[in-house]
């Protein structure tokens, strides 16, 4: 005899986010991270990712900057992504003061290279004509 099954797997899909990365490298490593930082926290310094991130915001705020885009405030149940590569991620420190930022990356990149890559200030000092413009 089989079991019933509901039919609530039909609807229960929601599309939080649809990407299409420049590239996904050969081989590609996966790793899925859960990031907290406090209230306040201005989070990891520069950096970069050798492959796409793809993250979903599951507590609180962030503020995210990706090189040649304005910074960005990315809320609770919503997503993000950066194509990795050459491309520097500047910021993804907590927006709020008052509450936790909690979100969830999947990073995808080559076997044996690391996932994150801190960004020196003489490579920053380069390429601030990269960065957009910031608010006052």
């Amino acid at each position: 005899m089989r079991e019933h099954r509901s039919n609530a797997w039909q609807t229960a899909l929601t599309i939080v986010q649809e990407a299409e990365p420049p590239f996904i490298p050969r081989d590609a490593h996966e790793t899925t991270v859960v990031i907290e930082y406090p209230p306040g926290d201005p989070g990891t310094p520069p950096h970069r990712h050798p492959g796409p991130a793809f993250g979903y915001v599951l507590e609180g705020e962030m503020l995210l900057e990706l090189e040649g885009e304005p910074e960005r405030v990315v809320r609770a149940g919503e997503a993000f992504w950066e194509p990795g590569g050459d491309v520097i991620h500047y910021q993804d420190g907590n927006n709020r003061d008052d509450i936790p930022l909690r979100f969830l990356v999947t990073m995808l990149c080559e076997p044996g290279k690391p996932m994150l890559t801190l960004v020196d200030d003489d490579e920053l000092a380069q390429r601030a004509d990269r960065r957009a413009a910031r608010p006052a």
